[in-house]
Formats: C-alpha cells, sequence, structure tokens
C-alpha cells in the first residue's frame, strides 16, 4: 500500500491549519487589507521563512520530501510551531521519504516482570503502561481502581482491552468521570495524531482512527484540527463513583522496553494533605481488599 498520498494530505492540512491560526499581528506583519480567510497568506509565510511564495506553496501542498531540515526549522519557526508540533513536523517529513520502509518502533511486546513490579510499588499512586494508540497495557492495583469506568465501560468488553481514547469518544459516561471532558478530548486526539506522525504505518492505529472518526462527531472535529500532543502532564479533575471528586497531578514519561519499542508510563497523584489523597487513599484500601481483574492485551 502506498502511504504517500495520505501523507501529502497530513502535511498539507496541518501546515494549513497552523497558519489559519496566526495572524499578521502575531508575527509583526502589517494588517493589510480584509482578508477571505483567517490567518497568514502563503506568501507571509513564505517571507517570514525566507523562502519563495512558489516553493511554500508547494511545500503546502505536501510536497515535503528531500526539503532540508534547516527548510524544515525556517517554516516551524515562521508558523510559531510549539516543540511537539515541530516534532510532528519532521516525523511527517521523514515518513514522506521514498525510502524502503522502515520496522515500526511501536512492535508490541510483553511487559518484562521488572516493570510490573516498579508500578505494584507505586502503593500511593495510580501508575499504568499504555501504548501509542491509547491502549492500557498493563497497570497497578490502585490505577484499575481509578480507572474501573474505563475497564468497566462497554468499550472495553467489545475490543478486548481498555482504550483511553476509545473510551473519552464512545462511552457517553466518560463525560462523567472526565469532569473536564473537552480537555480530554482535546488531549486523546492530539496524542493519536502525534503518534499517527510517528508511526504511519501502524494498521492498528489507523483502524482506529477510523472506528473514532467514523462513530463520533467530536473525535472528527478533534482530529480535523490537526494538533498534536506529545508532552502529556498536567492536572487532571475526575468524578470517581466510589468516592467522588479527585483533584490530581499526573505525569507520563517514555518507558523504552526495547529498541523498537517505547510504551508511556502514566502516574496520576494527589496533593500531600489534600482531600484529594484522603480520597485516594481510600480508594487504595478499597482495591486492597478485593484482588485486582487482570488487566486484558488490547488486540
Amino acid at each position: 500500500m502506498d502511504d504517500r498520498p495520505d501523507h501529502r494530505a497530513q502535511i498539507r492540512d496541518f501546515l494549513a491549519t497552523r497558519r489559519a491560526k496566526l495572524t499578521p499581528e502575531h508575527v509583526g506583519l502589517p494588517a493589510g487589507g480584509r482578508r477571505r480567510v483567517p490567518g497568514l497568506r502563503r506568501e507571509e509565510v513564505a517571507v517570514l521563512a525566507g523562502v519563495s511564495t512558489e516553493w511554500y506553496t508547494r511545500l503546502e501542498k505536501g510536497h515535503i520530501s528531500g526539503v532540508s531540515e534547516e527548510v524544515l526549522d525556517a517554516v516551524a519557526q515562521a508558523l510559531r510551531l510549539d516543540q511537539d508540533e515541530r516534532t510532528y513536523l519532521f516525523d511527517l517529513a521523514r515518513a514522506a521519504r521514498p525510502a524502503r520502509r522502515a520496522p515500526s518502533r511501536r512492535k508490541e511486546v510483553q511487559v518484562p516482570p521488572r516493570v510490573q513490579w516498579l508500578l505494584d510499588s507505586m502503593t500511593m499512586s495510580a501508575a499504568w503502561v499504555r501504548n501509542g494508540r491509547a491502549d492500557i497495557v498493563t497497570c497497578n492495583a490502585l490505577a484499575r481502581a481509578l480507572l474501573a469506568p474505563v475497564f468497566d465501560s462497554p468499550t472495553t468488553a467489545q475490543h478486548g482491552g481498555a482504550n483511553l481514547a476509545r473510551y473519552v469518544f464512545l462511552d457517553p459516561d466518560s463525560r462523567r468521570f472526565f469532569v473536564d471532558w473537552d480537555e480530554a478530548a482535546v488531549i486523546s486526539a492530539a496524542l493519536l495524531r502525534a503518534e499517527a506522525g510517528r508511526e504511519p504505518h501502524d494498521r492498528a492505529l489507523r483502524d482506529l482512527v477510523g472506528e473514532l472518526s467514523t462513530l463520533s462527531t467530536e473525535f472528527r472535529g478533534q482530529w480535523a484540527a490537526h494538533d498534536v500532543r506529545i508532552r502529556h502532564d498536567g492536572g487532571k479533575r475526575l468524578w470517581h463513583p466510589q468516592v467522588g471528586d479527585l483533584e490530581l497531578t499526573y505525569q507520563s514519561l517514555d518507558l523504552p522496553i526495547s529498541s523498537r519499542t517505547v510504551y508511556g508510563l502514566t502516574v496520576y497523584t494527589a496533593e500531600p494533605g489534600s482531600t484529594s489523597e484522603e480520597r485516594l487513599k481510600l480508594l487504595a484500601s478499597l482495591a486492597a481488599t478485593q484482588p485486582a481483574p487482570p488487566v486484558d492485551r488490547p488486540r
């Protein structure tokens, strides 16, 4: 299967949406006359990047193969791309090169026992391992309890494994669990978009995106925005059916398993001395009184 037309479409839409977010005032250019569409004109981006309008127009049409990193960096600066967006642009450029297909670095492998031991040692933090498609690969007891609405969701039962993006967009109960559901939706789609740039040949990822696009209007809107998220940390407000409202902080880190596999480790915890910490302790004690069901490996 030739993926290059899809690469061109991704590059075209990504650059066009970034350009539409900028105004001349943002980049120090005169506003000029009335504009038919929002954002900078192509010739303005070309001036900022130090290239010809014809060259930039060709680039925005998806013809990125052979473009040097220096020129891509100039375009990234002209469009005021953040670090995640810049990384995504370079990933798209690599994927578009007419070279022999490289093996995926996201090959599914068994999580080593030492990683599970690490998770299980975090008794006051909810910790889990996820792949780039947002499948939960394994977790500790507190994460199983904290994410019970995800694990108990019909979306999990139907697909043989818990997937956070599928839960967010396809289970109506996610709007109750994630207090800031709109933010969760933006982040979920943006993480998948970044993974699509890194792993353009991941058929399971393409199938997931196709499924969500077919079944969720909200996902289609978020996917069309071409927002990208790689660094993943901050605060999260949840409503848990057993302990109520929780305000937690979370941190996600790369977890290399082998030379071709990089999973993500996500850890949720609460501020010491807070009400949320007390509720998290209660959830941990409830989880300790009953054996945690196994985490089904995603298909």
